[in-house]
């Protein structure tokens, strides 16, 4: 049977172009950067390399390019960085309430030891108001922590409006860019962001590979302490084949960005309008504008999710009820329970994320396979 995979925002495949890259430095090129000798030397230059191609995705300076283990590292790192820096000056935080767990449960980690949090609301599209957040700012505010877009209903946050809020106010602005690195124009610099999260193998990049961007006039307190690694700032040996692959994946997305963005755009709208014709009777989740251009979040009433992913892996097709992270539970996600989506309809809800390998019969493919499961779903 063939697999159709439209679980993108879960994770990626690593493009072919990212694993030839690695694959010498998983082979002949296995020098220690910090190694003075020749082999080190050379690892030394691919990591660099990498580091420079990861900063020309969101144009900052390389130097501003921190690697890390991946997106939650980065946001535990930014958030535990800053508060603990700055616990003199302040003690606030604001965030939303639908931000992923790696933000979420690290907020509730900083709350026990004195943080306090404000968790902005948000519209039916999963919006947020930019008058709730000029009116949560007080005098001991010091972080602003927003994801670019949300990785179960793909909406887009309006975040060079978020940075000059911020700027206005002389409070950091961090944003969890996971989902949108690769998948939207990012320019750290327009956008007034000082510090920013996004992961490998969201982008064609293998897993246990992130980076973090930090303002070079910003200062964090690091996560992980031991040697001397990026800057002082995250010990431990580096993964030179995982920051090389990164580095590639960065630079196929900044040169194919335009004809990515519109592939996926065409196959969600799509899919947006079969399964509209063909069901009916089909709420679209998340906001129809302002939207990541592979993101499809669709729930069907009085459906069965878990039943509705099992029958749709019987016919080899790979989506999810929501975020990966999250897909043990069978409670409505938090996301879905933020925008108000009534019982009848979040327990029926599907993520479909197209990639740059999904054609239009994959489309047709699935939209027949939900027509007869929905069907028979609601009718037994």
């Amino acid at each position: 049977m063939k697999i159709r995979y439209f679980d993108n925002a879960a994770t990626t495949k690593i493009k072919k172009e990212v694993l030839d890259k690695m694959f010498p430095y998983l082979t002949e090129e296995y020098g220690n950067p910090s190694s003075l000798y020749t082999l080190g030397r050379k690892a030394r230059v691919a990591v660099e390399e990498a580091r420079r191609k990861v900063a020309e995705l969101i144009n900052c300076d390389k130097n501003e390019i921190y690697f890390t283990g991946g997106g939650t590292e980065s946001d535990n790192t930014v958030l535990k960085g800053i508060m603990t820096l700055e616990k003199n000056k302040g003690k606030h935080m604001i965030t939303t309430k639908i931000e992923h767990p790696a933000i979420l449960n690290t907020c509730k980690t900083l709350e026990k030891i004195g943080t306090k949090v404000t968790y902005l609301s948000v519209n039916e599209e999963g919006m947020i108001s930019l008058e709730e957040l000029k009116n949560s700012i007080t005098d001991e505010t010091v972080l602003i922590s927003i994801m670019f877009a949300n990785n179960e209903i793909g909406t887009i946050q309006p975040i060079k409006e978020i940075g000059e809020i911020a700027h206005k106010r002389g409070i950091r602005f961090h944003t969890d860019a996971v989902q949108a690195c690769g998948n939207v124009a990012i320019d750290v610099k327009n956008m007034h962001i000082d510090m920013l999260s996004l992961s490998g193998h969201k982008i064609g990049a293998p897993k246990g590979i992130g980076a973090l961007y930090v303002n070079k006039n910003i200062e964090f307190k690091n996560l992980i302490d031991g040697g001397h690694q990026e800057k002082n700032k995250r010990a431990g040996t580096e993964n030179v084949a995982g920051m090389v692959g990164l580095g590639e994946a960065c630079k196929i997305a900044k040169n194919t960005l335009e004809e990515h963005t519109e592939k996926l755009k065409m196959l969600r709208d799509y899919f947006f309008s079969e399964i509209k014709r063909r069901l009916g009777d089909v709420k679209i989740n998340g906001s129809m504008k302002q939207r990541l251009p592979g993101n499809s979040n669709v729930s069907f009433k009085d459906v069965n999710g878990s039943e509705l992913l099992m029958k749709l892996d019987e016919k080899g097709i790979c989506a999810s009820a929501g975020s990966a992270c999250s897909s043990g539970s069978s409670m409505p996600s938090h996301v879905l329970t933020a925008i108000g989506l009534t019982s009848e309809y979040a327990e029926g809800t599907l993520r479909v994320t197209f990639g740059d390998e999904n054609t239009k019969e994959d489309v047709d493919y699935l939209v027949d396979a939900l027509v007869e499961i929905v069907a028979s779903t609601q009718n037994g």
